[in-house]
């Protein structure tokens, strides 16, 4: 853990108490540390042996010939100060140099503060004696001794530092917009008393740094007060939003990737041929679709001329998630299928491969077994980064099927602007990506052995 800068200051920081008792144990310690004595004693027959004054001469005989070589003119006081400086480093080099060895030679080890703190943790009676003033230290320690926990514990640490930038970031930018909410809301009619009564009550007459402070106070405790608009509590709210995205998301994930991944690898398999180029054909046109039209084309045909589906969203209808979640997945559908398709053409190509088919195995064992395990390790990736897509580009879908979510509710709020729902709309929205991301890596670390590998090393 010392090796890593990071690492080693968090472990003092996180164990300060525990810190601080080491280093009065170490000084005390230090007193008989044989490097001191040691050092002393090589320092003198160094000096007895004149080996100060010959490194001295030796830099003044150097400077010398440098400063004739390029012309220049020096004082010999000068050439001496800076005779004098070379020598004393040389010298302290060679006393160490000299010292660690006579040590190596006498078996002795140079007592320092990381080793005294390694030679108590290795005390149980210090281990009970310090578990409640350094459980973060002793939780950090065991964190960094599990190398799945602690790549785990970095992404989640990393995570709530994009959450913080979002949140600062969408808090600024609403802060600086032209708009003002209270003339808003309360109309051309409304007074400078009412106004000013308006700010007042939702905090918008204090400064900036003090909203901010609010803000993230309210998103930590899950507390955003309430919305400009509608006078409605901004978490509880979001709380009957959040769901219905997060579950019209969640099933269009499930039926891309169900569709997608076979496709891609069915392509693969028969590259050039009929499926490949009617595969890749549909998911360009996947891509290329405009949800809103496709939503639009789908009410118009399934709900008024056959009357198959619903044309308006009905959370008790199993029926009306069928077209919303069609839409909302096609553009992950055919971004998967093509990074599938692409992602086995660069495996199936690979030495491993070919050894496999020289065994004898089969081809669907070959392909199923060792090409789309491999394969499918960018793919995790896109879906990850597809998903937080889907998830924050919901608001069309949710528009044209007149879907009550949370992508609706900050749409309508955003020209107000109602700063807590927008903000809380946006700042759990990237929480629950975030957390996917999380979960991505996690599924990409397992997937991928060389991840393992380094994990482990670190």
């Amino acid at each position: 853990m010392t090796l890593t800068p990071a690492s080693k200051y968090l472990l003092l920081v996180l164990g300060a108490p525990v810190a601080l008792y080491v280093l009065g144990l170490f000084l005390y310690r230090r007193r008989r540390d044989p490097y001191n004595a040691l050092r002393k004693e090589t320092e003198n027959e160094l000096l007895a042996l004149g080996l100060k004054a010959k490194l001295k001469a030796e830099a003044v005989d150097q400077l010398e010939r440098k400063h004739r070589f390029f012309g220049r003119t020096v004082s010999r006081d000068r050439t001496m100060r800076e005779a004098e400086k070379i020598s004393h480093e040389l010298f302290l080099q060679q006393v160490r140099e000299e010292t660690e060895a006579r040590l190596a030679r006498k078996n002795l080890t140079r007592e320092g503060y990381f080793h005294t703190f390694q030679s108590l943790l290795n005390n149980p009676v210090f281990l009970v004696l310090t578990l409640i003033p350094g459980i973060l230290m002793y939780i950090w320690i065991f964190l960094h001794s599990q190398p799945y926990l602690k790549f785990v514990f970095d992404r989640l640490v990393m995570s709530l530092f994009v959450i913080l930038g979002v949140s600062v970031l969408v808090f600024t930018l609403l802060h600086l917009s032209p708009m003002n909410p209270a003339a808003n809301i309360l109309g051309e009619t409304a007074t400078e008393e009412q106004i000013r009564h308006f700010n007042e009550i939702y905090g918008l007459d204090q400064s900036y740094l003090a909203q901010l402070w609010n803000t993230l106070k309210g998103i930590v405790t899950f507390d955003l007060g309430k919305s400009f608009s509608g006078n409605e509590q901004v978490t509880a709210t979001i709380a009957r939003k959040f769901p219905v995205t997060l579950t019209l998301t969640l099933i269009s994930l499930v039926f891309a990737v169900l569709i997608a991944v076979p496709a891609g690898i069915l392509a693969a398999a028969k590259r050039n041929s009929f499926w490949d180029y009617s595969f890749m054909f549909i998911a360009l046109i996947g891509l290329s679709i405009p949800n809103f039209w496709q939503g639009l084309i789908f009410i118009l045909n399934f709900s008024i001329k056959l009357d198959w589906l619903p044309a308006t969203f009905n959370p008790q209808n199993a029926l009306s998630y069928i077209m919303p979640t069609i839409v909302l997945g096609t553009g992950l559908t055919a971004a998967v299928a093509r990074m599938t398709r692409s992602s086995m053409l660069e495996v199936i190509h690979e030495d491993y491969i070919l050894t496999a088919k020289a065994k004898g195995l089969g081809r669907r064992q070959v392909l199923l077994k060792h090409a789309a395990r491999n394969g499918v390790i960018p793919v995790v990736t896109v879906i990850g980064l597809q998903f937080g897509g889907m998830l924050g580009g919901s608001a069309v879908t949710e528009k044209v099927f007149n879907i009550s979510g949370i992508g609706s509710y900050i749409v309508d709020k955003q020209f107000i602007p109602d700063i807590p729902s927008i903000l809380g709309g946006v700042i759990y929205t990237a929480i629950t990506i975030s957390l996917v991301n999380v979960i991505v890596d996690i599924l990409y670390a397992f997937t991928d052995p060389r991840i393992r590998t380094k994990m482990k090393q670190q």
